[in-house]
């Protein structure tokens, strides 16, 4: 079985990253599971991850030529590490690598990542300003939106469902981040305003900014900390749907990206 979950948010600082790695070491208690650092223009997971000196990533991969830094083919086994209980495959950050690299070969890559596992977690540019940018939405069964409990974080949120549904991707649910107190009456608008559930409120951590000094995950980093608390509840809320790994990989290699709706 494998399904794709597109970690997306619609605009940055959301804690998109943080999250996508949180959801990947709890949902890794029960499944084989794979993070992806989709976000190909801006990418960082590798300094969440521990991975700042990866020596093959995604960008290579990514390349028309799929050469590594000393000039060697590389191959998808080459950029995943295991890390933390799961396969993470981080993006490189370097600007000459990201201009040689084509975005759309991300679906021969997923479909790759998807004969070997169980849950691919794809975490996904924070804009939705070109084709590349929402390539993790199109190619995913459904998506985490992740936002802020605030009104314009929702509407951007809102943004990330409707594309979505646009491509025909699902909503795993909402979940809400660097929260301070109760949801009040956003919570009450996500819950009539989204498809999926809400999947739980992540409070404003100082954990989480530790965390991300220390170039660790969150659950990694403070286990016992209430926002990894949060996001193992969350996490409890997202049920994998089974499906033939053959299937969704010719699905990814096939996946067109259409015009903007």
């Amino acid at each position: 079985m494998v399904e794709a979950f597109a970690v997306a948010s619609g605009k940055g600082g959301t804690g998109k990253t943080t999250t996508t790695l949180a959801l990947g070491m709890a949902l890794a208690q029960r499944y084989d599971v794979t993070v992806v650092d989709a976000d190909t223009g801006m990418a960082n997971l590798l300094f969440h991850a521990g991975l700042a000196d990866a020596p093959v990533t995604l960008q290579d991969l990514l390349a028309p030529d799929a050469r590594g830094p000393d000039g060697a083919a590389v191959d998808v086994v080459d950029a995943c590490y295991d890390r933390h209980g799961m396969r993470v495959v981080p993006c490189g950050t370097s600007l000459a690598g990201f201009e040689r690299s084509d975005p759309a070969r991300l679906r021969e890559v997923v479909a790759e990542l998807a004969a070997d596992t169980d849950v691919l977690l794809l975490d996904s540019p924070a804009t939705l300003a070109s084709k590349s940018a929402v390539l993790p939405i199109v190619l995913a069964d459904r998506v985490v939106v992740v936002t802020q409990p605030t009104i314009p974080s929702l509407s951007d949120a809102l943004k990330v469902q409707e594309y979505a549904a646009s491509y025909g991707t699902g909503i795993a649910g909402v979940l809400f981040n660097k929260v301070r107190g109760d949801l009040g009456s956003v919570g009450a608008q996500a819950e009539r305003y989204f498809e999926g559930p809400t999947l739980g409120s992540v409070p404003d951590s100082d954990a989480a900014r530790s965390a991300r000094d220390a170039g660790e995950p969150l659950l990694a980093h403070a286990p016992d900390s209430d926002a990894a608390g949060a996001y193992r509840a969350a996490a409890a809320g997202i049920e994998p749907e089974p499906k033939a790994a053959g299937d969704v990989a010719d699905r990814f290699r096939s996946a067109v990206v259409p015009e903007r709706p």
